[in-house]
């Protein structure tokens, strides 16, 4: 920890994300959110993409930072994902009519992918919804509920998808759980 600590405050890109989410996660060091967008906003600077990510998406609500349009911070500028923001969900989309955009668009959810790996409630809701509604990746509706499940067990609720995910069957609920259980036990 004090090397990841050192390695930070000498300005290292990956040591401030890897920090960062520590803060963020709040087991191993007490959370603190003003902290994490502090070394967030290191990583992202010096062209991190996790890292803009996640501090768009603190901009976006307001987690550690006063809360920004992410148009007006930059950080989705940068990586090429505008976001916006449709009246029933608070999760970035993008336009699936753009065909620069569909290029990144793999790359979007390798990323959400890993920062869900890496424990980040937020990333895991919102691979939830992108395995829920198909753009980006392959729709599987049962990990989308196993991500918004292991989500849910880290605070991290998401009312709509509870409300998206409701109409699974009690097979599908089931595969859900036990993927969920196994890879919280892994963990």
């Amino acid at each position: 920890m004090k090397l990841l600590a050192s390695s930070a405050k000498l300005g290292n890109p990956k040591a401030a994300y890897n920090l960062a989410l520590l803060y963020l996660d709040g087991q191993t060091l007490p959370q603190d959110l003003k902290r994490a967008a502090e070394l967030l906003r290191v990583a992202a600077d010096a062209g991190n993409p996790e890292a803009q990510y996640a501090l768009a998406t603190f901009y976006k609500e307001g987690t550690g930072v006063p809360k920004t349009s992410t148009r007006q911070c930059g950080y989705y500028r940068r990586r090429r994902w505008p976001i916006t923001s449709t009246p029933r969900s608070n999760t970035p989309s993008r336009s699936i009519t753009a065909p620069a955009r569909r290029r990144t668009r793999p790359a979007a959810v390798a990323l959400l992918r890993k920062a869900a790996k890496q424990n980040s409630p937020i990333a895991q809701n919102r691979l939830a919804r992108v395995l829920l509604s198909g753009q980006g990746a392959t729709m599987d509706k049962v990990e989308a509920l196993k991500w918004h499940i292991i989500a849910k067990t880290a605070g991290k609720g998401d009312p709509t998808l509870d409300e998206a995910l409701a109409t699974l069957s009690a097979e599908d609920r089931a595969k859900a759980q036990e993927g969920a259980r196994i890879w919280l036990g892994n963990k």
